[in-house]
């Protein structure tokens, strides 16, 4: 496990960056990242189809660049693709929990001056979700701060504060959630210093409602541009049990066995 204190990152030279030929080759994190789930728009196409508990199934859709409605990633019945029932705005991860729900998680910025940016996480019915005319979100929506727009409100929803510490933590997760598997968060810190991680991966097992804290000590403003750079989604390997991950505008990477130290470039 990480330290619980963060320190400064030295930049990375060549000479300390593995060869990718060392170990396994990189294809493998490419079919593992393809499984994985990343922020929408840019990676709508791996959200999970979803089906109620009546065995009605639920397709996403998304509506360009152009327009009132660009950028927007919406939810419809497969049998009524003209019924809108959810509408997600950028950054959104969709999930499936167990056979007849959905799950949303997304960033949030500080509610208030003095408050910590956190993670919302989102427990949806699908069958209880009414439609909406997308008049309701064109325009303001994508504009706005608001990153879920629904008519229906969630069964559940709960927090995760992206001030919470290296290391486990306890958390109140609501039942809704517990089915859930393993989900692997990307969150933004609040970085006091340049060489302060600029983001941590929060490993969260709703089942047993405890979450891990891994801050990227290598993945600091000294080393990227982070307001250009981000990382969009990370994956387990199954058979190592470490993360692989990818970016905007940088490579894939694999991460060490205490999850917060990169291992190495994979391309």
């Amino acid at each position: 496990m990480c330290a619980g204190r963060r320190r400064s990152a030295p930049r990375l030279s060549s000479s300390q960056i593995p060869n990718p030929s060392q170990r396994g080759p990189p294809i493998r994190a490419e079919q593992i990242l393809k499984q994985a789930v990343g922020p929408a728009p840019w990676y709508w196409q791996t959200f999970p189809e979803i089906s109620g508990a009546s065995g009605r199934r639920f397709v996403w859709n998304y509506h360009g660049e152009q327009g009132p409605i660009g950028y927007l990633v919406t939810l419809h019945p497969r049998q009524d693709p003209g019924a809108t029932v959810l509408a997600l705005n950028t950054y959104c991860r969709a999930f499936a929990i167990g056979a007849s729900r959905l799950g949303v998680w997304c960033p949030e910025a500080a509610a208030a001056v003095a408050g910590q940016p956190y993670i919302r996480l989102l427990c949806f019915d699908p069958e209880t979700l009414e439609s909406f005319p997308l008049e309701d979100v064109a325009g303001w929506f994508k504009q706005s701060n608001e990153r879920v727009y629904s008519a229906t409100a969630p069964v559940a929803e709960f927090e995760i504060s992206s001030g919470l510490g290296a290391g486990e933590h306890a958390l109140a997760v609501p039942e809704e959630f517990r089915k859930a598997g393993e989900l692997l968060i990307v969150s933004p810190l609040p970085a006091a210093s340049k060489n302060d991680p600029a983001c941590a991966i929060v490993v969260l097992d709703a089942r047993s409602g405890r979450a891990q804290v891994l801050p990227q000590g290598w993945f600091t403003a000294a080393q990227f541009d982070t307001g250009y750079q981000w990382i969009t989604r990370v994956a387990r390997d199954p058979m190592t049990g470490r993360m692989v991950g990818e970016g905007i505008r940088m490579k894939r990477f694999e991460l060490a066995e205490d999850g917060c130290t990169l291992e190495r470039w994979l391309e």
